[in-house]
């Protein structure tokens, strides 16, 4: 078991990082977006009282400031806060934000049990009675991750599923596929609670199966341990096909849709990507479309 466990969490982790990675190329290599077009635009230097560019004369051959910190803040707030979902639907929020908190703590858990996995191999104790700062910390910001993030994760993935299948509103837009999503991530949070309270208190046997898989010297594991561990790296396997690649695709939202406002000047390199989007032949018909031409020329 100890080394179907070591093989299957190399290959979830790599797994994951991969696809994300080839996921996020993708996009980034689809054709030019259409822009929201909604001003005032955070990055300007007049957003505050609702101001943009376009206020100046001939606007388009002056040196624009874009301010990217505010706007990387802006993003960071929307994205630990769910702001958007806490103005419009505050009910469904109660149960979407611990939902949402779980899984970016259990991801963090896991980042700081490899990194404390890293300390225990340099020869740093992990524990409350370290005699080392580095000691206490690792042990504290791990203890403290994974338990809210298991309970937080349980309380919130519960509460989804609960008002996704009670609100008609909701319930409209799920499909099978999510209802399953909602049970299986409850399972696996359910999973780490368990093994936490009766099995692994001070998670320090999850920290001696990282520093296994960091040395190659592979370790038995308690079976309701073992199970969690099976069910998370199954976690990992099937997040890339779900819609949790908004994690990262926000970013892209924000940046090049929701806030590009780049102008399209002679000879830039925006006017060479819609000239050649513009020279594709249609390939259908319709009253007010013919076939065969380019769309520049229809």
């Amino acid at each position: 078991m100890r080394f179907f466990l070591a093989i299957f969490t190399y290959f979830s982790y790599i797994f994951i990082i991969a696809m994300y990675a080839i996921k996020a190329v993708k996009y980034l290599s689809l054709p030019t977006h259409l822009r929201w077009e909604l001003y005032p635009v955070i990055h300007e230097e007049k957003y505050r009282y609702g101001g943009s560019c376009f206020e100046q004369v001939d606007w388009w051959t002056r040196l624009r400031q874009k301010h990217y910190l505010r706007s990387l803040l802006y993003l960071l707030k929307e994205y630990f806060t769910l702001g958007e979902y806490f103005k419009k639907n505050r009910s469904y929020w109660y149960s979407l934000y611990p939902w949402h908190t779980g899984f970016i703590l259990i991801i963090t858990f896991h980042i700081l049990c490899f990194f404390g996995a890293v300390a225990l191999v340099s020869g740093i104790t992990i524990s409350s009675s370290s005699t080392g700062v580095a000691g206490i910390i690792f042990y504290y910001a791990i203890f403290f991750t994974g338990i809210v993030s298991f309970i937080s994760g349980t309380i919130g993935g519960a509460g989804v599923f609960i008002k996704r299948i009670t609100d008609d509103g909701l319930k409209a837009y799920a499909t099978p596929i999510n209802y399953f999503t909602y049970i299986f991530t409850l399972v696996v949070f359910m999973s780490g609670l368990y093994s936490w309270y009766f099995i692994d208190p001070t998670f320090s046997g999850y920290r001696e199966f990282w520093k296994g898989l960091i040395t190659f010297k592979f370790i038995r594991v308690e079976p309701g341990a073992a199970a969690h561990i099976i069910l998370f790296n199954l976690f990992l396997v099937y997040l890339p096909f779900t819609r949790s690649m908004h994690y990262i695709t926000r970013f892209f939202a924000y940046f090049l849709i929701r806030w590009d406002d780049e102008p399209n000047l002679r000879g830039s390199e925006l006017e060479q990507k819609l000239q050649t989007l513009l020279n594709q032949k249609i390939s259908w018909s319709a009253p007010h479309i013919k076939t065969g031409k380019t769309w520049g020329e229809q």
